[in-house]
Formats: structure tokens, C-alpha cells, sequence
């Protein structure tokens, strides 16, 4: 199809539309209540839409992969076909002269990138959890993976070396060496992890300004359709695009929410070398950094370009592991303070919080909120639970990964297990206990809703009566400060 037929098909969708948003691969004009995509008739290396074979191609991919998580946004084909008098129409009886996609139009505000600052936590949860059961249901593909992955750092190593008259040549030779060798170093974890099924037909360019939120709902759109070595992905690789992405927008509070909530719904799903994924990372989050930086200048946005290529640095050079216990009563605030000083530890987005609230709901098969019965809580599942949560931590520790350990601890024996661990492993251990006046833990523990913990006041009685005056040599938190001034002084 020539230019002037191209021209023709924009100025007659121009005419019938409020708006146009033009991307390096499309136009999508914007109508009341309805949006079409127009593939753009170009071939830029990466992509090739020169052909109306490969437009259609193309469209019908990106109709069919979107559909899986947000079915109610892309709707239909529709052609656009030649009227006796020359004309155009949409679905007419004449000649087919183009396909273009329709789509539900949505409001541009409610996209997570337009407002980063307003990602709670409680969204930051349904985002990671939404993406496990997105990636759970992928379908498999063994041969992607690390040969993606691969595609990807050489396809940066050369746009980042055509650029060096604009960024830093050095910077650009430190992160392709960098890269390669953490590549390699990394490349038997990744070819294993393909076979074993974490390597999925994936969403691939999974960022904040892919992720709508409707009725509270996060919404996952715009998938890469086009090119399979930009989406046949190992899940984490596809999950820390949105990882670097919060990360550079100083939202590391919310990444590591993302993250955890991300692998204990797809611990429910995947084998157990999930966690051990977690070693390659650093080299996924600076890969996915180190496209943003040619993209970024590309774009003529030469500071934000070199920022993003100090952050792909960065990011292969992380900070050692740490090992962090948060204990308590119930009703204490051991979650939210675990999630506030999550951040500040170890590698990028920070440590992963384990809760044996959420372990016990994982090894029940119940959902993360679905209460338990009493008679769940017995004294072997107790410390079945507690096994599993630091196996799971030894898992991640070895991976390089810094952990928050999230239970009540009353009982010194695990108080020891947890400091073991980090001494068999060699890597810090410290430990928090939060404690606060009883009447105000039953209050909190009496107006919980909607969360894992089951504890009832009932529960919370016989902790104080079992444990009530033991001598915890945990360094303690006063768990009536606000959140950020108790957190803040334990880190310092």
C-alpha cells in the first residue's frame, strides 16, 4: 500500500475522530466512546508493517493476545473498504483497503503513568497478584527465555553504542560489559527456568503506561504482538519492566509491594525454582532500564537517557542480601512495618516480605484472604508454616535477595531459627520487635477487615497469656509510633 493511500486512510479517520495519538508503530484516533488503531505503513527493523499482509497479521495478534486481560477494551477488526464513488467506508461492500483495530476508549487519566504518586498499597497488591494469574494462565514457551533476554542486551549494546556521540561513551562500554558478563554468569539459571515453564507468551512491555485501572481493578493492555523474541519472556523478566519502571519513579515503596504480592499468588502456580529466578533480577531490571535510556534519546530526552543508563548500571551492582525478622502480637503492626522498611534492604525494588499469614493460606490452597477454620490452627501446621516460610527465604537469601520475615515469633525456637538461618548463609541478620499497650492491639485486631491475617481477639489473648512476659532480646518498636517515624528509626 503507497503513501498517498495512507495519507488518504488518515485525513478520512481524521475527519471522523476528536483526537490522534501517533506512536512510532500506529495512530489510534479517538472518537466518543470508541478508539481505532491504525497500523502505520513502516519497517523499522524490529517491526515491519510495510505490507497490508503484514499489518493484518499483526492486528489479528494484538486483537487475540489483549483479550486475555482486558477483553472488554479490544473488541473487533473492521475494514475499510472503497465506496463506488471512491470514497471510503468502514465495513462497506466494496474492495478491502485496510484493517484497523476498535477498541473501547478509556479515560487517559485513569492509566497508572499519569499519576505513579497515587499507587496505594492495596493496588500495588491487586497489580502483583493480577499479573501472577496473568502470567499463570500464559501459554508455555520453552524456546524463549534467555534467548530473548540475549536478543535484547545485544539490540541495546548497539543502539547504546549509536548514541555515545549524545550520552557518555565510557558509561555505555561499562554497562555493555557488565551486562554481558551477568548474562553469561546467569545464562544456566535461565535456559533452566525456560524448560521448567517459566518461559511464557508474556505481555512484554509491561510498564505504567500499559496498566489502566477501572473500578479499582488494575487492567493490563497494549501487549507487544509483533515480534516473539519481545514476548516469549521469562515471567520475571516481564514483571520487571513494571519492577524498574516504579523503581526509577521513586516508588520502590510500591514495587516491592508488587513484588511480593507477585510471588506468593504465583507460588501457588509455578514449581519451587520460582524464587531461585529471583538471582537474574538485577540483570532484567537493568536490561529493561538500558532500553528505556535509547528509547528515552531517541525521543530527544538526552537527561532522563543518561539518568536511566546510571540506573542500568546500578543495577548490576547491587547491595548484599539481608535477612530481617519482624515480630509480635497480633494487632501489633508487623505488616506495615515490615512493608515500610522493605525498601530500604538489599537489592532493587528491596526485600521480599514473607508472611506466614500467606503462606498458611498458600499451603491450605485457600485464597490470601479466605479465612481458615480453628481447626486449621494446629500445632503441626503451625510449624509447617514456619517451614516454609524460611525455606522460601532460603531460597531468595541464596538468590542474592534481601528478606523481611513476617510473623508473630512469640516462641523462642523460631526466634533462633530465623537468626540461624542468616548465620548458615552468611548474611546479616536483624531482628524487630514491635510492641505497644494491649488495649490498643485488641482494637486493631477487633476493626481488621479484608486482610490475611485470621487472628481473633480470642487468638491475641492466649499469645499474652503464653508469651505475655518473656524476654525478647529483639531490639524493640514501639508499635503505637506512626509507621514511618518507627521504621525510619530502625533502619537508622
Amino acid at each position: 500500500m503507497t503513501e498517498p493511500v495512507e495519507g488518504e486512510l488518515l485525513a478520512w479517520l481524521g475527519g471522523r475522530c476528536e483526537r490522534v495519538i501517533e506512536t512510532a508503530c500506529a495512530h489510534v484516533f479517538l472518537a466518543e466512546g470508541l478508539a481505532y488503531k491504525l497500523k502505520r505503513h513502516v519497517d523499522l527493523g524490529y517491526v515491519d508493517f510495510s505490507t497490508p499482509e503484514r499489518r493484518l497479521w499483526a492486528l489479528r495478534r494484538e486483537l487475540e493476545f489483549n483479550r486475555t486481560a482486558a477483553p472488554d477494551i479490544y473488541r473487533a477488526l473492521r475494514r475499510i473498504t472503497r465506496q463506488p464513488d471512491g470514497g471510503l467506508a468502514l465495513d462497506g461492500d466494496g474492495e478491502t483497503v485496510e484493517y484497523l483495530l476498535e477498541m473501547r476508549r478509556f479515560d487517559d487519566g485513569a492509566v497508572l503513568a499519569a499519576n505513579p504518586a497515587a499507587i496505594d498499597g492495596g493496588m500495588a497488591e491487586a497489580l502483583g497478584r493480577a499479573i501472577a494469574g496473568y502470567h499463570a494462565a500464559a501459554p508455555l514457551r520453552p524456546e524463549g527465555g534467555w534467548s530473548a533476554l540475549a536478543f535484547t542486551v545485544g539490540s541495546n549494546a548497539e543502539l547504546l553504542r549509536a548514541l555515545a556521540p549524545r550520552l557518555d561513551a565510557d558509561r555505555i562500554e561499562t554497562l555493555v560489559a557488565l551486562t554481558a558478563a551477568e548474562l553469561e554468569r546467569q545464562a544456566p539459571l535461565l535456559m533452566a527456568r525456560a524448560a521448567n515453564g517459566f518461559a511464557r507468551r508474556c505481555h512484554g512491555d509491561l510498564h505504567l503506561g500499559n496498566i489502566l485501572v477501572e473500578d479499582g481493578r488494575p487492567i493490563l493492555f497494549d501487549c507487544i504482538e509483533f515480534n516473539d523474541l519481545l514476548s516469549d519472556l521469562d515471567v520475571l523478566y516481564d514483571l520487571a519492566f513494571l519492577l524498574m519502571d516504579l523503581d526509577f519513579r521513586g516508588r520502590r515503596d510500591a514495587a516491592v509491594r508488587v513484588l511480593s504480592a507477585y510471588l506468593d499468588a504465583a507460588a501457588r502456580n509455578f514449581p519451587a525454582g520460582l524464587w531461585a529466578g529471583m538471582a537474574a533480577l538485577p540483570v532484567m531490571m537493568s536490561v529493561r532500564a538500558g532500553v528505556r535510556a535509547h528509547v528515552s534519546a531517541h525521543s530527544g530526552e538526552i537527561e532522563t537517557a543518561r539518568a536511566y543508563l546510571e540506573a542500568a548500571i546500578g543495577h548490576l551492582s547491587p547491595p548484599p542480601p539481608v535477612l530481617v525478622a519482624v515480630g509480635g502480637f497480633s494487632g501489633a503492626g508487623k505488616s506495615t512495618f515490615a512493608r515500610a522498611v522493605a525498601p530500604g534492604l538489599g537489592p532493587a525494588p528491596g526485600a521480599v516480605v514473607l508472611r506466614t499469614d500467606e503462606v498458611r493460606k498458600r499451603l491450605a490452597r485457600a485464597g490470601p484472604v479466605d479465612r481458615l477454620s480453628r481447626e486449621a490452627y494446629t500445632a503441626e501446621f503451625h510449624d509447617l508454616v514456619y517451614e516454609a516460610m524460611l525455606a522460601d527465604a532460603r531460597s531468595l537469601l541464596t538468590a542474592g535477595h534481601a528478606v523481611v520475615l513476617d510473623a508473630t515469633f512469640t516462641e523462642p525456637r523460631m526466634r533462633r531459627r530465623a537468626e540461624q538461618l542468616a548465620a548458615d548463609l552468611g548474611v546479616a541478620f536483624r531482628g524487630a520487635w514491635l510492641a505497644g499497650p494491649v488495649e490498643v492491639l485488641r482494637a486493631r485486631v477487633a476493626g481488621r477487615t479484608g486482610d490475611a491475617s485470621d487472628a481473633t481477639l480470642e487468638a491475641l489473648q492466649a499469645q499474652i497469656e503464653r508469651h505475655g512476659g518473656d524476654a525478647v532480646d529483639w531490639p524493640q518498636v514501639d508499635a503505637t509510633a506512626s509507621t514511618e517515624t518507627a521504621a525510619s528509626a530502625w533502619l537508622a
